[in-house]
């Protein structure tokens, strides 16, 4: 099992009917690739980190997260909406310590 999670900070300003659409038509385009499990969307409440959300799925293995990240429709969201609306990102893919 592969946790594949990205935590984000966004071009838009918060509350903007943009930073809105990112985060609704990004996970339902996201979720519907094969292979994607448990998506969810989360929102960072602590003064910690800058980043203020985070997509976060999980794969039954490397396989299924190979054939994601090749996915067409990943690599589209990525191109078109990840690089120009997303500020700065931190990514962690994380499997299960034994």
């Amino acid at each position: 099992m592969i946790r594949h999670t990205v935590a984000f900070r966004l071009v838009h300003p918060e509350g903007s009917p943009e930073e809105q659409a990112f985060l609704t038509e990004g996970p339902a385009l996201l979720r519907a690739i094969p292979g994607v499990e448990d998506f969810v969307v989360s929102r960072q409440v602590g003064a910690k980190s800058t980043l203020r959300f985070q997509f976060a799925m999980t794969f039954a293995d490397q396989a299924a997260y190979d054939a994601y990240d090749a996915h067409p429709d990943h690599r589209r969201f990525v191109e078109t909406r990840w690089a120009g609306e997303v500020a700065e990102f931190a990514e962690l893919d994380l499997v299960p310590y034994p």
